[in-house]
């Protein structure tokens, strides 16, 4: 608790970020405000630093993204130290989700992709979002659901197979498509605490297309997307959770204050489709 209290007081340190000069729309310009994190699996632990910090071999195998180094002792000071295999590279957050098995393999997606979205928000608000500050982390999805009514943000489907209807659980992928993973966190902040006990009551989802007045700030909304290269019958697959409807995904931000910031202003704020560089 006395380290909640601190990441607390140095939260209320972190000011809101203006809106800098709007840029230019390019001629063109896909009007969408997101930009992107592509990330390949880095390692595999037993290992939380949100859930089960300083804790090693206390979780079940995670598959981790973006930092190199992520394990059960991970801070934000690490983070900044350390390599990045994402593109952008200067992406220092750490990224992971339960490990997928098949016939009790490890696979690993072909990369996770991160998307950074200004959506779920009225368009006004959308010009408010505010950056993540440093070391806010974010988690999404049901690891304990008993049954996928527990869990309806996980969402799975076939990339190139739009006939397969989306399912919490796994679905039966036709050959020559990969199944995919769909996870949407919450992207409603109560603008001072960049964790919690429970590790979700800082964020909320937003309701009528705007944040509740608990969680009054707008940061993106961050889309995990995996896409596994297999397909078939789903009866041998598994998350090192359990069932697909246990999806879930960790995020612990790293990302360069300034760097950020641009890419919220140049991308989200004034909704235009920006690539890895942060650019239209």
């Amino acid at each position: 608790m006395r380290k909640l209290a601190f990441l607390a007081a140095l939260a209320l340190l972190v000011p809101a970020v203006p809106a800098a000069a709007a840029p230019d729309i390019p001629p063109g310009a896909v009007r969408v405000a997101e930009f992107l994190a592509d990330c390949p699996a880095s390692h595999r632990l037993p290992d939380d630093p949100i859930i089960f910090p300083n804790l090693p071999g206390a979780s079940h195998m995670h598959s981790f993204f973006g930092s190199s180094t992520t394990k059960a002792s991970t801070t934000v000071t690490d983070l900044i130290n350390a390599n990045s295999n994402c593109n952008p590279s200067i992406d220092k957050s750490a990224y992971w989700i339960p490990t997928f098995y098949n016939n009790n393999v490890p696979v690993e997606p072909t990369t996770g992709i991160f998307y950074y979205l200004g959506e779920g928000v009225r368009d006004d608000l959308i010009a408010q979002t505010q950056p993540f500050p440093l070391g806010l982390r974010i988690v999404a999805g049901n690891a304990t659901a008993a049954g996928p009514a527990d869990n309806p943000l996980a969402r799975w489907s076939c990339l190139h197979a739009g006939e397969v209807a989306p399912s919490q659980d796994f679905v039966t992928c036709p050959p020559g498509t990969m199944l995919e993973s769909y996870l949407d966190f919450p992207h409603c902040w109560d603008g001072v605490n960049l964790d919690s006990p429970n590790h979700k009551s800082h964020m909320a989802y937003p309701v009528g297309n705007a944040c509740p007045a608990s969680h009054p700030v707008v940061v993106p909304k961050l889309r995990q997307v995996m896409r596994y290269p297999v397909n078939g019958n789903p009866a041998n697959f598994r998350l090192a959770s359990g069932r697909g409807y246990t999806m879930h995904g960790d995020f612990f931000n790293a990302w360069p204050v300034d760097e950020l910031a641009r890419r919220v202003n140049d991308c989200i704020r004034i909704i235009v489709k920006c690539g890895t560089n942060g650019r239209p």
